[in-house]
């Protein structure tokens, strides 16, 4: 390796620790995520690892296409620009779609008491919620009603809505790095800039997404538990609006 490559590979692990870092939208949804879904390790790590290689990926192919074709740093940069708004209003939506079904969900767990009728004519009350292991016949029968359905569905689809999200989130310090290998005319450096600026925005997201679910693990459980789902998605509310406003 020369030394002018050992100064690229040296930036491009710098940058990409300290983009990350710099950040919150690359960690702090996953790991209210993780918590409020109760994701173990390894799917939190298997999620975070997907997100990440979609982030990087998506800049690496606009920067190789760009290239390719001859364009100049600003034209990459305007579509850059295109993508953080795109990711970023997608990220807002899905963070306030998440927090109403979240308040929802936690609204539901709220103890309560309504009259049940029985077959033999018997009636009574008793408090319950609406997620338990309590069931009635009215339940099962709207188990396929649409709103059983989206609430369902939305639940499980978290994972590849972030997924989308991430792949859309432009890496904007890897373009520069790569037009000076490339302008060089070293697709060695290229590679290897773009491989290692990959490694080390990965092993930092992992490090902290794993560190930040771990701290939240250590929290006692109480009644706000109700609530976790609400906070996830105010946090990602809160990243969008800093990532798309500059708050």
């Amino acid at each position: 390796m020369t030394a002018e490559q050992m100064t690229l590979a040296m930036t491009a692990v710098g940058i990409g620790v300290v983009h990350t870092l710099l950040g919150p939208d690359h960690y702090l949804p996953l790991i209210a995520l993780a918590r409020s879904r109760c994701w173990s390790g390894q799917r939190t790590m298997v999620i975070t690892l997907s997100c990440g290689l979609g982030h990087v990926a998506g800049s690496v192919l606009l920067g190789v296409v760009g290239l390719s074709l001859g364009w100049a740093l600003r034209d990459i940069a305007w579509w850059e620009t295109a993508r953080a708004s795109v990711a970023g209003w997608l990220l807002l939506g899905f963070g306030l779609a998440y927090f109403a079904w979240g308040l929802r969900q936690g609204l539901r767990k709220r103890p309560h008491c309504h009259p049940h009728l029985h077959a033999d004519g018997t009636l009574h009350r008793h408090p319950h919620n609406h997620l338990g292991t309590h069931a009635h016949p009215h339940q099962a029968a709207t188990k396929l009603s649409f709103r059983g359905l989206l609430t369902g569905r939305f639940a499980g689809a978290t994972a590849w809505a972030l997924f989308v999200i991430f792949i859309l989130g432009p890496c904007e310090p890897l373009i520069p790095l790569l037009l000076y290998p490339a302008a060089t005319g070293s697709p060695a450096s290229v590679a290897l800039v773009a491989t290692l600026f990959a490694l080390a925005t990965l092993t930092t997201m992992s490090i902290v997404v794993l560190l930040g679910r771990r701290g939240l693990a250590q929290l006692p459980a109480g009644s706000w538990e109700r609530w976790a789902h609400a906070a996830a998605g105010a946090i990602v509310v809160a990243c969008a609006l800093a990532v798309q406003f500059g708050l």
